[in-house]
């Protein structure tokens, strides 16, 4: 089978999240991506292309390469990734193209007692939350067929920012940092890319919890891959930040993908883990 005609944006390509959305959907669709910082092997891949968030608007590059789908994995200054994002929805609206936010379990960051769902209200206390409740409200007020807000956890993977930390102090022999009172879902970075591809090629519009479908305190999930990883007592700092348990989690209900696209904690840890 050919690729698609389709061409699709990467906005922050050489990510954790970018890079692995970009090796999962090449394949199929006609992929670009951004870039920031100097990467001799990014420069020598004619799909990417260096831009930097902090200096530059992106509507030369989206006239240029005129992309039918934007995936905003953009990491940066929040007034320079709002500035961008005015930019990436005035071209949606006016080509009848399509964004995909990526958003976070943040967004509801105020909300300690219980998870969230999809068409729950949101609510943060913190920056980053608001920062990214600012952007999903923009994208609310356009036609349904204009966006996506795919809505994630804490991601783990091989290469994962989060993997790798606890892989570090374990071997330097220093304390890794648990909360065990906080409640949480997670997904793998196998199971996202698999899911925003899924949503692209199936057309789905609408708010997206791609998190697991159950629930763990973050002790008990650091604890799942350090004895995954065989390792031989691991040092925990416990880090209490409330009396009572909080829940930070995005709980897929509404727009629920088909059972095999959905993921369970034991699976997060399964795929996170090659031995």
């Amino acid at each position: 089978m050919g690729k698609s005609s389709k061409r699709i944006l990467i906005l922050g390509g050489s990510g954790f999240l970018g890079y692995a959305l970009y090796k999962e959907l090449n394949a199929f669709y006609d992929v670009y991506c951004t870039y920031k910082s100097a990467n001799k092997k990014l420069k020598k891949n004619n799909r990417f292309i260096q831009w930097d968030l902090e200096t530059e608007l992106p509507s030369m590059m989206l006239e240029e390469i005129q992309p039918d789908y934007i995936i905003s994995a953009l990491r940066g200054g929040f007034y320079a990734q709002l500035e961008a994002h005015i930019i990436l929805i005035d071209y949606v609206i006016r080509r009848n193209k399509k964004l995909l936010f990526l958003s976070s379990a943040n967004v509801f960051d105020a909300f300690t007692n219980f998870p969230s769902y999809e068409y729950d209200k949101t609510f943060s206390y913190s920056k980053y939350g608001h920062f990214k409740i600012k952007i999903e409200n923009a994208l609310l007020r356009l036609p349904n067929e204009c966006y996506s807000i795919l809505r994630i956890p804490m991601i783990f993977g091989k290469n994962a920012p989060r993997l790798k930390e606890i892989k570090a102090l374990y071997e330097l022999k220093e304390p890794i940092e648990v909360f065990p009172n906080v409640v949480l879902n997670a997904t793998s970075i196998q199971k996202f890319t698999q899911q925003t591809h899924f949503i692209i090629n199936r057309k789905l519009n609408g708010i997206f919890h791609l998190g697991s479908n159950d629930l763990i305190h973050h002790n008990e999930l650091i604890d799942k891959f350090c004895r995954r990883l065989r390792y031989k007592d691991p040092l925990f700092k416990q880090v209490y930040n409330s009396n009572n348990d909080r829940l930070i989690a995005v709980i897929p209900k509404d727009n629920k993908l088909p059972e095999n696209y959905q993921i369970n904690i034991e699976e997060v840890v399964d795929h996170s883990i090659l031995l």
